[in-house]
């Protein structure tokens, strides 16, 4: 997928004025965040498995190098194969050469944020294989050829009423009179056509949501059953996982996936929760006859040696988009790649660099709220402060917003100075609020005061006010 966060700005402007995207948005404010508060509510010891699991992965990222070594050991003992590659191309080639190895015509491909990365549906087309998306809203974007909106439900973007129209384009082998107008009818229709692709299907591709270095298992989690078919109908089995995914045993994966469902989508666990380890063992009523792992770094180990390591933490839950005002105002297109919200802007310019995302720092109004609800407990608006400073450093941003901050700096290091300006400012914008005490317009202001109104300063300044509530000596106003 090329990246094109540099639009951001352009983009979620479109994204404020488009009144159907608006509408699936505001599904998203009452749905996954309300099940989520409900299952935590549930499972009284969830921050403390919070910190456990935050604990297992700091102890990964501390000793990834020896933990991804045991993961292979046991890959290949299982009588698995392990690929290593250092970014998107080597990962995709790989892949390619697997299926052309198999003869492969069709490939099946469970939900993979990976994949969307290496972008290897593109890659797999341009060689004359057809790859299949299975998971429901996947399968509905790829025929629409437009790229996931959200980690967990990546046509949330989407109305039944687009659902239908695309079906009816792209199914011609239906009638075409036939009756869309309900969800059932849609679910039926995409099971159809899915279940004679799950069977024809030469090699099945499918991400990780974990690596297991105990036993060389690959976790998958979905609610659909459709990864379970990629991985055990098909005579290949590919697994794609960046390298960050590995834990080190059975108990840490059962612990994050304590806190993984509960923070997606509000359930205890996810209806299909699978461990593959291996191809098909004597005696095994069905598996794959060959299983491949790809390991991806793509950018990793360089995250991992330095400041914006929390980041490889994440675990794809998604629970920060849910909860995130920005993204649920602009939707996950804006953000121009494959991973959007708060975690998008923090992983994304590690991964592409800052100065091809250099406004997806700015996507976040620093609310915490993505910290609070975060199952890994990443600091994310820390290290959206981190990549604004380097943006600053790197002089990406525009040269008002560099003067306005050399302006800003200069006033800010002088106290004096600093309390005769804002006091000043405070009274003339109190002054321009009249007596509705409002602010309809406001120069440099105009993305706030656009939609709403901003409340004028009224009394005294923050610091006049600090200094009376401790009984300090009150500077005489200017």
């Amino acid at each position: 997928m090329e990246p094109k966060s540099r639009n951001f700005v352009a983009d979620s402007n479109r994204a404020l004025v488009d009144p159907v995207l608006q509408g699936t948005l505001a599904k998203l404010a009452g749905g996954f965040p309300d099940a989520r508060r409900d299952a935590v509510s549930r499972l009284p010891e969830f921050d403390a498995l919070r910190d456990a699991a935050r604990d297992i992965k700091d102890e990964v990222l501390d000793n990834l190098d020896a933990y991804l070594e045991r993961f292979e050991e046991r890959v290949i003992a299982l009588g698995g194969h392990v690929h290593w590659c250092r970014d998107a191309a080597e990962a995709c080639d790989v892949i390619l050469g697997i299926c052309r190895g198999a003869g492969a015509r069709t490939v099946t491909k469970s939900k993979s944020m990976i994949g969307e990365e290496i972008a290897i549906n593109e890659h797999l087309e341009a060689h004359g294989i057809e790859p299949v998306e299975t998971d429901l809203g996947e399968y509905i974007i790829q025929l629409r050829r437009e790229p996931p909106s959200h980690i967990i439900a990546p046509a949330i973007h989407l109305t039944r009423d687009h659902v239908a129209e695309t079906f009816r384009e792209h199914h011609h082998e239906l009638a075409a009179d036939r009756p869309l107008e309900g969800g059932d009818a849609l679910l039926d229709e995409a099971r159809s056509i899915l279940r004679r692709r799950f069977l024809a299907a030469d090699v099945g591709i499918t991400g990780a949501n974990m690596l297991v270095a105990e036993t060389g298992a690959a976790v998958t989690v979905t609610n659909e059953g459709n990864a379970e078919l990629t991985m055990t109908l098909p005579k290949v089995h590919v697994v794609v996982a960046s390298i960050e995914k590995v834990v080190p045993t059975l108990a840490d994966a059962v612990t994050i996936l304590r806190v993984l469902a509960r923070s997606a989508t509000g359930q205890d666990i996810s209806v299909y929760t699978t461990f593959a380890a291996g191809p098909r063992r004597p005696g095994d009523a069905d598996g794959p006859e060959a299983f491949h792992v790809v390991l991806l770094d793509n950018g990793r180990t360089a995250t991992l040696g330095n400041e914006f390591r929390d980041i490889l933490r994440c675990i794809r839950c998604g629970a920060c988009l849910n909860h995130c005002p920005v993204y649920g105002a602009a939707g996950g297109h804006a953000y121009g790649w494959v991973y959007s919200g708060p975690m998008g802007a923090a992983l994304t310019p590690s991964l592409i660099g800052i100065e091809h995302a250099p406004d997806l720092p700015d996507a976040s109004s620093f609310c915490g709220r993505c910290e609070e609800i975060c199952p890994m407990r990443i600091p994310l608006p820390a290290l959206l402060r981190r990549w604004r400073q380097r943006r600053h450093e790197a002089r990406l941003g525009s040269a008002t917003s560099r003067w306005g901050l050399a302006i800003w700096a200069f006033v800010a290091r002088r106290p004096a100075l600093y309390r005769l300006v804002i006091a000043a400012a405070a009274a003339l914008l109190g002054l321009a609020g009249g007596r509705s005490g409002r602010l309809r317009r406001l120069p440099l202001g105009g993305g706030w005061t656009d939609v709403r109104d901003l409340p004028a300063p009224e009394g005294r300044t923050f610091m006049r006010a600090w200094r009376a509530r401790n009984h300090e000596p009150l500077e005489p106003a200017p």
